[in-house]
């Protein structure tokens, strides 16, 4: 009488079991799954807000008559979902299962574009199609036979209110402990256990706690770049010697760029965040040695590590210091004729800021996280396409967001951040890269527990001055070195300008002027061709909108 469809992992699951021993449930398993649908019989809706995981799922009551889908508060599992013309109602962990359904229309919806050229992804709940949603993280659906109005419902969301102030070694101490118990939970598996490491601090933390909890060495593994400048692998080297770990590290080719068209049909929509590419590598190389890695993906949402969070609370601070007024003129015309300096010292870079500030806070934030600004979007639309949107702008995205946002500026773009890049880039990156290799990803920094702690902190724990993370690196100082915990910030990036000049040169032009993009008359040919040759010239790095432009081409030719 009761269905179950389920993806994922619920960590609290003993816990949950002998509870509802004591209500009388008897279970034949001794898996997570059959504590998910005894929950559901025992406390309906609101069985989701007990689990505690990673998790997309969906039950058929049939007593009921009634179809319940949820997701995880944070994302990390994804659910599409889709009311078909004849009113069948579809779901799937893959768009591209939707997509097989004949009665399935496939519209592309023109808003989605507009956010996709903004972002680098669709976020959520939008898809590329019209009619095609993802249930956004922290949201359930429940649909009722018979009833034709139905909505999602947010379970869950966080809150930042800082709790009283705290010491730092106070508050790094707590923090220690609670991180190392959202690992421990996630070290239970009957298949072999590793984990991801990068070198940076987050996947380094992890590492530490894992390797306090086990009696054997942890599996960890990295790759790493022929390129100095992208390459991490000696810092992920000293800490797997640090903790004695079974260390696997390979080099990806500087001049992987095989993946292009494979990424396309991996992501099953547009997706422009390049390093899918490593990510993609990293598991594959995972997957020689584990069923299952502990990731450290969530800590620069979580505790300010982004270089943009620094930055946005210095705009913000100018912004306080003038009134509108006089602020939004003088800054929208220093930003319009202060000349775009790729090739300039950082110093003189100073166009994108005062861009920034000539907005409001919400708006200064989406220019500096956008990968086309709204001038450069304006150039590369067509009349038809911006006819077609109405007005309509993907900072509207962050807008939906602006009645529930704290109002601290730091912690707003923290937010914002834990809403749209978290779930739509980064979590969508690991997860179609998992699945890829049959690769199960697990996230302790990503525990819902763990988020509402480190989102109570005051923010002045997080950001310090210049320095991000700063109560994780300083919690984390007797257990990681300071040339891992405080050197610049790299990330897991590959070298795109140098491939559009050089062995994508040829590539760039066929799919940028060729007769996919053009053809769907929803770009302008002129900006094309502007953005090939300026690049490839060495004019400007136009690296970022080129790769989305592909991955959109590439989507195209390969799913139209």
């Amino acid at each position: 009488n009761v269905v179950l469809t389920y993806n994922g992992e619920v960590y609290n699951f003993p816990d949950l079991r002998q509870e509802l021993e004591a209500l009388g449930y008897s279970f034949r398993t001794h898996c997570d799954t059959e504590v998910i649908l005894y929950a559901w019989q025992a406390w309906g809706e609101a069985c989701v807000e007990r689990l505690r995981g990673m998790f997309a799922f969906a039950i058929w009551d049939r007593a009921q008559q009634v179809l319940f889908l949820a997701r995880d508060r944070l994302g990390i599992k994804p659910l599409f979902y889709a009311q078909l013309p004849n009113n069948q109602f579809i779901f799937s962990s893959e768009l591209k299962a939707l997509r097989l359904h004949p009665l399935l229309p496939k519209t592309i919806d023109s808003t989605a574009i507009e956010d996709y050229f903004g972002f680098g992804y669709i976020p959520d709940p939008k898809t590329i199609y019209q009619g095609v949603y993802k249930l956004e993280p922290g949201h359930c659906l429940t649909i009722k036979k018979g009833l034709q109005q139905w909505k999602p419902r947010q379970y869950w969301d966080v809150k930042f209110e800082p709790g009283q102030n705290r010491d730092v070694a106070e508050a790094g101490e707590e923090l220690i402990e609670r991180l190392r118990e959202a690992v421990n939970i996630r070290m239970v598996a009957d298949v072999p256990l590793g984990a991801f490491l990068s070198g940076g601090v987050d996947s380094s933390a992890v590492v530490a706690m894992m390797a306090g909890l086990s009696a054997d060495p942890v599996n960890t593994c990295s790759i790493s770049f022929g390129d100095p400048k992208f390459n991490e692998s000696q810092f992920a080297a000293q800490v797997a010697e640090r903790y004695r770990t079974a260390h696997r590290v390979e080099q990806v080719d500087p001049a992987d760029f095989s993946l292009i068209d494979k990424l396309s049909g991996l992501y099953d929509e547009p997706y422009a965040d390049s390093s899918a590419l490593p990510t993609y590598r990293v598991c594959e190389l995972a997957k020689k040695q584990v069923t299952v890695a502990l990731s450290g993906d969530g800590g620069d949402e979580n505790l300010a590590g982004y270089r943009r969070h620094r930055w946005h609370t210095y705009e913000d601070g100018m912004r306080s210091l003038l009134p509108d007024a006089l602020r939004v003129p003088l800054f929208s015309t220093l930003g319009r004729i202060y000349p775009k300096l790729d090739w300039a010292p950082k110093f003189l870079r100073a166009k994108s800021t005062l861009e920034s500030i000539g907005r409001d806070s919400m708006a200064g934030y989406f220019h500096s996280v956008s990968i086309m600004s709204d001038e450069m979007r304006a150039q590369l639309f067509s009349d038809r396409l911006k006819s077609q949107l109405q007005g309509y702008q993907a900072i509207e995205v962050f807008r939906r967001y602006k009645e529930q946002a704290p109002s601290d500026a730091l912690s707003m773009v923290q937010y914002l951040d834990l809403k749209t890049y978290l779930p739509g880039d980064i979590l969508t990156k690991v997860d179609r890269a998992s699945m890829a290799h049959a690769l199960e990803v697990r996230v302790p920094l990503l525990d819902h527990k763990l988020v509402e702690w480190m989102a109570a902190l005051p923010p002045g724990l997080k950001l310090h001055g210049r320095e991000g993370k700063y109560v994780f690196k300083k919690s984390l100082e007797n257990y990681l070195p300071d040339d891992i915990l405080y050197r610049p910030k790299m990330g897991f990036a590959v070298p795109l300008a140098s491939w559009f000049r050089g062995p994508l040169k040829q590539r760039v032009q066929d799919a940028l002027l060729g007769d996919t993009l053009i053809q769907t008359g929803w770009f302008n040919p002129s900006f094309l061709q502007h953005i090939v040759t300026q690049h490839q010239a060495g004019l400007r790095d136009y690296s970022a909108p080129i790769w989305s432009l592909l991955m959109f081409e590439a989507f195209l030719r390969n799913n139209l």
